[in-house]
């Protein structure tokens, strides 16, 4: 079935249309999800809210690109939402522990594996996440959905609204300040 047939039947209300689009992108989505959160559970809940967002815009869907890239846009646009409310509730925790409610938003990502990562080892695995998170939000994206959701460029342009030299411009930026942050990592680590 063509994108433009697919969203046709999601507009006039076709349930199983609708079924299949995620059927279709759930996996990849997830991932992407996960990618950013970097929390199962949320992942799912934030992929949910994708669908969902996927449902009530698809009206604005006008096919200048493909559905699938469309749909991975409001997943990468969902995830650094995301990202940015968690922030703020970081932010808001460390102040309600100065004053005294130590518990407030707590969460923990000491032993995240995203299935997407495929190191042997694990502990360099998380190690490469963390230092990943330290990247400015457009070079961590790319890195993200080239390295670890298999995009090619020319996918992450579409997915991202930006010329494609641009995109290899961020993964080479991307690629250098991950081999500093590591080399400097692994440096401290030996002494």
């Amino acid at each position: 079935m063509t994108d433009e047939l697919l969203v046709s039947k999601i507009i006039e209300g076709d349930q199983d249309a609708f079924k299949q689009l995620v059927e279709m992108h759930q996996d990849k989505i997830y991932s992407i999800c996960l990618g950013y959160i970097r929390n199962e559970e949320d992942a799912e809940d934030l992929a949910q809210e994708v669908f969902m967002k996927v449902f009530r815009s698809i009206k604005k869907f006008n096919a200048e690109s493909a559905l699938s890239t469309w749909v991975y846009r409001i997943a990468v646009n969902k995830s650094l939402e995301q990202l940015r409310r968690n922030k703020t509730n970081k932010r808001f925790g460390f102040l309600s522990s100065i004053f005294g409610n130590e518990n407030a938003f707590e969460k923990q990502l000491n032993h995240f594996e995203h299935p997407g990562v495929k190191l042997e080892n694990k502990e360099r695995a998380n190690i490469l996440l963390k230092h990943m998170e330290k990247l400015p939000e457009k070079q961590r994206t790319v890195f993200q959905l080239h390295k670890v959701d298999n995009m090619s460029y020319q996918e992450i342009s579409q997915v991202l609204h930006t010329s494609l030299s641009s995109v290899e411009s961020l993964m080479f930026r991307a690629k250098k300040n991950l081999q500093k942050s590591l080399r400097q990592f692994y440096e401290n680590d030996k002494s």
